[in-house]
């Protein structure tokens, strides 16, 4: 197995083209066997060209991608810039199958639901490792995860939204030589490799764990037998200077993901936005369901925050790899991450290459994010997933 990544920001689309390709043969040695391509909106007017481009310069490769308002290439992030990143690799012994789907090919009986049914019988005792790209105004993501986490008693989901658009139709997906403005791609790989994944939500936990008492759906109206309004109050008058202020602009909520547990860190939560309040009721509404005793805890998101979580979300990662380490990866970031959070570029990435050593990485920054939280895939905001690669084989005999 051979990975690179390449990240090229000529303003013209054919030049960029011809860069990314001369360094991935160069340094594949190789025409790859699958690449992912993420480009900015600044080549919008040449989306259509570059499918077909790529298969000109590169061969008979699989090409999988999306439009992004910032690039991921090569371990080098360009925000807000003509940008193309390209990852390549070569798959020996790997099974690799995709497609594209619109919303309505949820339903059974559908070439989408065979393809699962498929995939179910032949995955054996192994778990289906699936990396998912979806515009983010046509297509409803969740359900699609709901569809693929049901299909599988196990599964390794992770991917992103495409950005670089603010409109329905405005955001791009990349499949061999041909474009798309709607629907969803998913990938899936099996055989001699092993996909693991991991999700950093950005977000610290404050005060104490809760139980839902009182709820409707998403608006809360009991917190431990108390109106969450009051919970909250108790909250701001006991925290520190820096927190009320975040509390005013970042405050999240955590739902338990491991139910009856003893105690619950930072990461045991899936973060959900508070979306609002009735300050007469003293409910609240956020931005998931919630069912009547479910654990919940009030979190906050700022820089430091978000880059301590990736940073021990990252070590844990490593910790668990073993010898056999990752030939390649991809980031799906955030477009609320980068630059405009952390005041440099290229933060996470590098974040990732301290972590786990140069190994190729590419991605893009996304209008979601697709991570798994207790092994259950969702679609997360101002996060980083990460995807890292090796062969299966090595893993056996590590």
């Amino acid at each position: 197995m051979k990975w690179s990544s390449a990240l090229s920001r000529k303003p013209d689309l054919e030049a960029a083209l011809d860069a990314l390709a001369e360094h991935t043969l160069a340094a594949l040695g190789e025409t790859p066997d699958l690449v992912f391509v993420f480009a900015s909106r600044e080549h919008r007017i040449g989306f259509d060209r570059i499918g077909r481009g790529l298969r000109e310069r590169l061969g008979a490769v699989r090409v999988v991608g999306c439009s992004a308002s910032g690039v991921i290439g090569d371990g080098q992030e360009a925000e807000h810039e003509a940008a193309v990143g390209l990852t390549a690799a070569c798959l020996p012994g790997v099974d690799i199958d995709y497609w594209r789907l619109e919303a309505g090919d949820l339903g059974p009986g559908t070439a989408h639901s065979q393809r699962l049914a498929a995939l179910a019988a032949a995955a054996s005792d192994e778990p289906v490792q699936l990396l998912v790209l979806a515009d983010p105004f046509s297509f409803p993501t969740e359900r699609l995860l709901r569809s693929l986490d049901h299909a599988f008693d196990r599964s390794v989901i992770s991917g992103g939204l495409a950005s670089g658009g603010n409109a329905p139709g405005e955001c791009a997906l990349f499949l061999d030589q041909r474009l798309w403005y709607t629907g969803a791609l998913v990938v899936a790989l099996g055989g001699d490799i092993d996909m693991l994944t991991a999700v950093a939500q950005g977000c610290r936990p404050i005060g104490d764990p809760l139980f839902v008492s009182a709820c409707d759906d998403g608006r809360i109206t009991g917190l431990d037998g108390r109106r969450p309004y009051d919970v909250l109050n108790d909250l701001f008058a006991a925290a520190s200077a820096a927190d009320r202020e975040l509390m005013q602009h970042s405050l999240f909520l955590g739902l338990a993901m491991r139910p009856g547990e003893q105690a619950y860190t930072q990461g045991d939560f899936l973060v959900r936005n508070v979306i609002g309040g009735d300050a007469d009721s003293g409910a609240l509404r956020v931005g998931a369901s919630v069912h009547p005793n479910q654990v919940v805890q009030f979190h906050l998101r700022d820089a430091a925050t978000s880059a301590a979580d990736l940073e021990q979300t990252l070590a844990r990662l490593d910790a668990g790899i073993g010898a056999a380490r990752p030939a390649g990866g991809l980031l799906f970031s955030c477009t609320g991450r980068g630059a405009g959070l952390y005041g440099v570029a290229g933060h996470d990435s590098s974040l990732v290459h301290a972590a786990l050593g140069a190994l190729p990485l590419g991605g893009f920054f996304c209008n979601g994010e697709i991570g798994q939280v207790a092994g259950v895939p969702f679609v997360h905001g101002y996060t980083s997933a990460v995807a890292l690669f090796r062969p299966r084989g090595d893993v056996a005999r590590d």
